[in-house]
């Protein structure tokens, strides 16, 4: 009887092919998996009860609480993964991303969501909600550009490396460009969310004109 042939000369270990990327899967996997529902409803349904409470203590504390999730997120992804991605073999850093994707994909929307939408309610109730002010101005101007750049980059990103992903030879290298890409911009936001910080604590103090 012939000897069992070693790792090397039979199957790749680890279900990895010739190139040293993970075998396609037998079937894709789901788009939504049971996972996703708290991430998804657990802000979504913080913002609904503070809106049927509606003091203005409720609707604050799910704004900040939000906002901070919203901001520390995108400082780690900017600060701390990206540069790790960037340091990362391709096969690697796809392994690493399509495992980060499916939870950004819903909790980063539902938080940015939440988030503007308690911020926008509380500035009706202080009755600062006004446009001829320059903190609103500006607050609502980098409001635009954290929803542009959330739902016009982000989300089609994460969409992209979903779908590459139930392909059946998916392509590892541009899921990783995209995760990386991804992780990169979220120091961008990061930066907009500060600015909107210190805005939003002058519209606190009343200094809705931000004249220093």
């Amino acid at each position: 009887m012939n000897a069992a042939l070693p790792p090397e000369q039979g199957k790749p270990e680890g279900g990895r092919g010739a190139e040293g990327l993970p075998a396609a899967a037998s079937s894709p996997p789901p788009l939504v998996t049971w996972r996703a529902i708290p991430l998804l409803g657990v802000p979504v349904a913080s913002l609904l009860i503070a809106l049927a409470i509606g003091t203005f203590v409720a609707l604050d504390y799910v704004h900040v609480i939000l906002g901070a999730l919203w901001t520390g997120i995108d400082l780690f992804m900017g600060i701390v993964i990206g540069p790790i991605l960037g340091r990362m073999s391709g096969p690697a850093r796809a392994d690493f991303v399509q495992r980060l994707v499916p939870t950004m994909l819903f909790l980063m929307p539902a938080i940015a969501s939440a988030t503007i939408t308690a911020g926008i309610y509380l500035a009706i109730q202080e009755d600062l909600f006004h446009l001829n002010f320059l903190a609103i101005q500006l607050a609502g101007l980098f409001v635009i550009l954290l929803a542009g750049q959330g739902f016009g980059i982000f989300l089609p990103n994460e969409v992209r490396i979903v779908l590459e992903l139930r392909k059946t030879r998916p392509d590892l290298g541009k899921v990783g460009r995209l995760g990386l890409l991804n992780a990169r911009l979220a120091g961008v936001q990061a930066i907009f969310q500060v600015a909107l910080i210190f805005i939003m604590a002058n519209l606190a103090a009343g200094n809705v004109s931000l004249s220093f």
